[in-house]
C-alpha cells in the first residue's frame, strides 16, 4: 500500500473533494455528505444544490472532514463535526433518549473510493478525523457504525460508517446500540501536543 496523507476539508481543498465525490456519483444518490447537517432549505434539493450548501458549509468552516489522499488525489474522507454542525443522525430520537451526554464530536460518514474498497482506507480515514480532534483540542468524540457481529458484508458500499469492529481497533469502545444494526462508538481522544 502506498504512503497516505491526511488533509482537512477546506475551501482549498474542497475541489479534490468534489473530485471523488464526482468519481462517485454523488455519493448515495447526490447526497454529497449533506445528510447529517442540519435541514434548511438548501438541503436535499438536487445533487447540485447539495454540492452548494456543503461548499458553503466548507467556506463557512462548519463541515469538517479528514480527506485521505493517494498522491494529490483524494480517494477517501471521513465527516466529523460537532452535534450542532451534524445533528441529523439516524435513530436520533432514540440517540437522545439513550444519551448521558452529547460528545465533543461525531463521525457520521466514511466513504472509500470504489475499487479501493477493502484496503483499510475507512480505517485510515477515521485515524485522520481522530487526528484532526486532536489538532482542534480533543475530547469525547463518537461514531454510529455498522455492528455486522463481525462478518464481512459482500457490498461494503451500505456501510456508511464503517463497522464496529473497525473502531474498536482505532481504539473506540462500545457504548450502546442504535437503531437496528447500528451502535454508538466513544473515544475520548486527548489534544494533540504536535503543531
Amino acid at each position: 500500500m502506498s504512503d497516505f496523507t491526511i488533509k482537512a476539508l477546506t475551501p482549498e481543498t474542497f475541489d479534490d473533494f468534489a473530485a471523488l465525490v464526482e468519481r462517485n456519483k454523488g455519493m448515495f444518490a447526490g447526497c454529497w455528505c449533506t445528510k447529517f447537517h442540519p435541514d434548511c432549505a438548501e438541503k436535499g434539493q438536487s445533487a447540485e444544490g447539495n454540492r452548494a450548501f456543503k461548499q458553503r458549509l466548507v467556506a463557512d468552516g462548519i463541515a469538517h472532514a479528514a480527506l485521505v489522499y493517494d498522491g494529490d488525489r483524494a480517494v477517501a474522507w471521513a465527516e466529523y463535526g460537532s452535534p450542532e454542525e451534524l445533528p441529523d443522525i439516524h435513530h436520533r430520537k432514540e440517540y437522545l433518549a439513550t444519551a448521558e451526554r452529547l460528545p465533543d464530536y461525531r463521525v457520521t460518514c466514511i466513504l472509500v473510493e470504489r475499487g479501493l474498497r477493502g484496503q483499510g482506507l475507512a480505517a485510515i480515514a477515521l485515524r485522520g478525523a481522530v487526528e484532526l480532534i486532536a489538532q482542534a483540542g480533543g475530547g469525547l468524540v463518537e461514531g454510529y457504525p455498522h455492528d455486522t457481529g463481525g462478518v464481512r458484508k459482500k457490498n461494503s458500499s451500505f456501510l456508511y460508517n464503517g463497522t464496529r469492529t473497525m473502531y474498536e481497533r482505532e481504539g473506540f469502545t462500545y457504548d450502546r446500540p442504535k437503531g437496528q444494526g447500528n451502535c454508538v462508538m466513544v473515544r475520548e481522544v486527548a489534544p494533540s501536543t504536535r503543531d
